[in-house]
């Protein structure tokens, strides 16, 4: 399915040697440890399986890893709703996806009234603006509505992504696998089918919970990618090590791995990569932290030695406003996140660590991002791109301007739509704007311009209904 990649930048921090002694000391852990699995069905699974239980916890042999690992597939396309598939994206290693992020309580308002609680109008809204942001391929919230029913916020947060965009939904709940099945359905009214997956988290260290492994479960059975993102931190539920972080994360990720696979062999899988770093300082855990971003990618190279799609984090920053640091930070992660070959990436447009999210972070987000695969494209070295005929023919002292290759070619070269790259001269002509005032401009362009695409109200209302006659959560 996946195509052959050229040459091209991309980061490693492990060989292949070391994700091996990574892996062989993941499965001492979870064969002398072993770790805690809170939910009756995935505790049956296993003993069928021949692990060790006792009581909530299970041993898992080598084995039964390798069995999970080989029953996962390398790849499968997460679709979006647009009738000739423009929107669909294979998920597999090699094939980077760069999206949005889920739940921030609250949102930086872009009419400038500051940080406020986010709405369920926002998570509509920032579905319609990511609708017209060419570098952002999947959707999540970015934002926990403290308007919405809270036993049913996630399927209403479903039904106002779904009617402001066609791009591939990640959906995220606080509750278990029966709430999936009504949101598999509310895609199917809107001709969404296999248009969801669904992220869930463990619980560190070495717990998985009955929501997370219910989630498992159910997204097997209902063919819906499952996500499996690890949160251990170095210092308190991880030890002070980032090589050992990894390990509680890696193990964690496989249990799952393994309940998933025996629950529906073939079930898609996506190995998430969450690596904590809390700063003792203030208590806070840092997104941008070198420390986080160098223990993701050794999760991701752990993820590409299996040969597992992945998951990670790009585009987010720290800060509390949209500022400086936040187009620092943001930039970094754009590029780290192009350059580690993670599949999906999310969290583009985030603020105040992962609290707050942001409708001017997010379309510099979607620039940054269009930076970083510029610069993460193949670079082949064929015939045609060596051009040795077109050298040859300028000869010294020639030039290239009204060649047919130069017509032919230079659009291909990246060019920014926000940031200055002219004369001095024109740039003052043209306002002296900063990077802060283009960015300002182009998303209020953004926000009230025409919508690229609007449900119908007949399916609105029938997502209304579906909601509303929800049992609530669990």
């Amino acid at each position: 399915m996946t195509e052959a990649v050229g040459p091209r930048a991309e980061l490693r921090v492990w060989d292949d040697n070391a994700c091996r002694k990574v892996h062989d000391a993941t499965c001492r852990v979870l064969a002398e440890t072993g770790i805690e699995i809170r939910h009756p069905r995935a505790l049956e699974l296993l003993r069928q399986a021949s692990a060790d239980v006792a009581d909530t916890r299970a041993r898992l042999s080598r084995e039964l890893i390798d069995r999970a690992l080989a029953a996962a597939p390398r790849a499968f396309v997460l679709k979006g709703r647009a009738p000739d598939g423009s929107l669909d994206r294979e998920l597999a290693d090699g094939r980077t996806w760069f999206g949005t992020g889920p739940d921030c309580l609250y949102v930086a308002d872009p009419q400038g009234s500051g940080r406020r609680r986010a709405l369920l109008a926002d998570v509509e809204r920032y579905a319609a603006l990511c609708e017209k942001l060419p570098n952002i391929d999947f959707i999540m919230s970015m934002g926990l509505p403290e308007d919405a029913d809270i036993e049913r916020v996630d399927l209403a947060q479903l039904a106002a992504m779904l009617a402001g965009t066609r791009k591939p939904i990640v959906v995220s709940s606080p509750f278990g696998g029966a709430p999936l099945r009504v949101m598999n359905e509310m895609a199917g009214v809107c001709d969404g089918a296999g248009s969801l997956a669904c992220l869930t988290m463990s619980s560190p260290p070495l717990q998985l919970d009955e929501v997370c492994l219910d989630k498992l479960i159910v997204c097997g059975e209902l063919g819906v990618p499952a996500i499996l993102a690890p949160s251990p931190s170095a210092g308190s539920t991880a030890p002070a090590s980032i090589a050992a972080i990894v390990v509680v994360a890696n193990a964690e990720v496989l249990a799952g791995l393994v309940v998933s696979q025996l629950a529906h062999p073939g079930a898609p899988f996506l190995y998430g990569a969450g690596v904590g770093v809390l700063n003792m300082q203030t208590m806070v855990e840092s997104y941008r932290s070198p420390s986080v971003a160098l223990g993701n990618q050794a999760c991701i190279d752990l993820a590409r030695w299996y040969g597992l799609p992945s998951w990670a984090y790009a585009g987010d920053s720290d800060s509390k406003l949209f500022d400086e640091q936040a187009a620092a930070e943001s930039a970094m992660g754009a590029i780290l996140g192009e350059l580690c070959r993670a599949t999906l990436l999310h969290d583009v447009g985030y603020l105040e660590s992962g609290l707050q999210s942001s409708y001017e972070a997010l379309v510099l987000g979607d620039e940054l991002v269009g930076y970083a695969r510029a610069f993460g494209a193949e670079l082949p070295i064929d015939d045609e791109a060596l051009a040795l005929g077109e050298i040859m023919l300028a000869g010294p002292g020639g030039n290239h301007l009204a060649r047919p290759m130069t017509r032919a070619n230079y659009r291909r070269f990246h060019r920014s739509g926000l940031f200055d790259q002219s004369a001095h001269d024109r740039w003052q002509a043209a306002g002296a704007t900063t990077l802060r005032e283009r960015v300002a401009s182009r998303t209020q362009e953004l926000l009230t311009g025409p919508p690229t695409f609007r449900l119908d109200e007949t399916t609105r209302r029938r997502l209304r209904d579906l909601v509303a006659q929800a049992p609530p959560g669990r």
